[in-house]
């Protein structure tokens, strides 16, 4: 019963550290480093747009790659938010639609377009990802989905490796821009760099270019920002694992508590025959240790059917449903076994140190 109780709360405290972990695996995985994100000075957010004039001058900064046509790889881009119905009657979610100019897949070398193809220039088309097509109504091949002024229709679907693209839908942004009023100005801007220290120096002068009013970033380092959205679900998961985990050591307590009083003479005689009350206090910690682990790889036993699910929360940036995979990750056993040993030994050390100090006639005598 120990163990069992032991193994309900490292049961809570896994599945905390599955969303945070796949949480993080998505967002720090997100974006290329050769990709530079302009966005508005003092936003975090691609909702926040800035005038349109200034795509031009982005595109002739320095350092900057050629795409297949031998013109500036950059990619001007607005997101918004649109309702989609989930599959089994799940209701709505709001989700990000994302129209890119024509180099927005090419800035994206890691997506990879798994059936149909992708978007067509100034059509009501859209590409969806894996997870999008899976989890939401007529978003398939062949479908068409509706938001803005009609429908879209589907063309494509694509695989983002598990990144923040996994929870979005692509368009072209001329159609998303005239369908969302969005003609006037530009969410965000991508630049892809020649190498790294291109990138670096392109980061730089987009912010230090007091005329431009914008700020350049990392693609990775915007992603991995947004991390925050599983903090709330750290802190609450937290509190309760941390609340669990105090009636689980008064259990551990119990039990061993009862152990000493069962083996009272058994102990005096290991007195009698010469065992130092520090190795009576190491073998009951042992056994208290061991009672932690059994229910350490109970609790990671049920867990295991869990990883890979795919879940959605809301994006604290977009606002729309990040889709992202519970993970199991080595730093996640090691933490449920931390935390197992961690309520052992704090459980067996009192009834341990009681049984050390009991006297041997006393001890006999019961």
């Amino acid at each position: 019963m120990t163990s069992c109780g032991i193994a309900a709360t490292v049961t809570t405290a896994v599945f905390v550290m599955m969303l945070v972990a796949g949480i993080n695996k998505a967002f720090v995985s997100s974006g290329d480093p050769l990709n530079v994100l302009v966005l508005r000075r003092g936003t975090s957010s691609e909702l926040n747009g800035f005038a349109k004039e200034k795509v031009p001058v982005l595109r002739e900064l320095p350092g900057i790659a050629k795409d297949s046509h031998g013109e500036p790889l950059v990619s001007p881009e607005w997101i918004v938010l649109v309702d989609v119905i989930r599959k089994n009657g799940g209701g709505e979610n709001s989700l990000v639609l994302r129209g890119m100019g024509p180099d927005g897949v090419e800035i994206r070398p890691h997506t990879k377009l798994i059936a149909g193809r992708w978007f067509g220039p100034g059509q009501r088309e859209v590409a969806v990802s894996r997870s999008v097509a899976t989890r939401y109504r007529d978003s398939n091949l062949g479908d068409s989905l509706d938001f803005g002024n009609g429908a879209w229709k589907v063309t494509g679907i694509f695989e983002a490796g598990g990144t923040a693209a996994d929870s979005e839908i692509w368009g072209d942004l001329s159609q998303v821009a005239q369908q969302f009023n969005r003609q006037k100005s530009i969410g965000s801007m991508y630049l892809r760099a020649v190498d790294a220290t291109s990138a670096a120096a392109l980061k730089q002068r987009v912010s230090d270019d007091q005329r431009l009013g914008l700020q350049g970033m990392f693609e990775t380092e915007y992603y991995a920002e947004q991390t925050k959205s599983g903090d709330s679900i750290r802190v609450v998961g937290y509190i309760v694992a941390f609340t669990m985990a105090i009636g689980s050591i008064f259990a551990a307590a119990n039990t061993m508590y009862a152990a000493v009083a069962y083996r009272s003479r058994e102990i005096a005689i290991l007195r009698v025959l010469g065992f130092s009350r520090s190795s009576i206090v190491t073998s009951f910690l042992f056994e208290s240790l061991l009672l932690a682990l059994f229910g350490a790889f109970i609790g990671i036993g049920l867990m295991l059917p869990f990883n890979g699910i795919a879940i959605g929360i809301e994006d604290q940036v977009s606002f729309g449903e990040f889709i992202f995979k519970l993970r199991i990750t080595p730093q996640v056993v090691a933490f449920a076994m931390s935390f197992a040993v961690s309520m052992g030994l704090i459980g067996g050390v009192a009834p341990a140190s009681a049984a050390a100090q009991r006297q041997i006639l006393a001890a006999l005598s019961d």
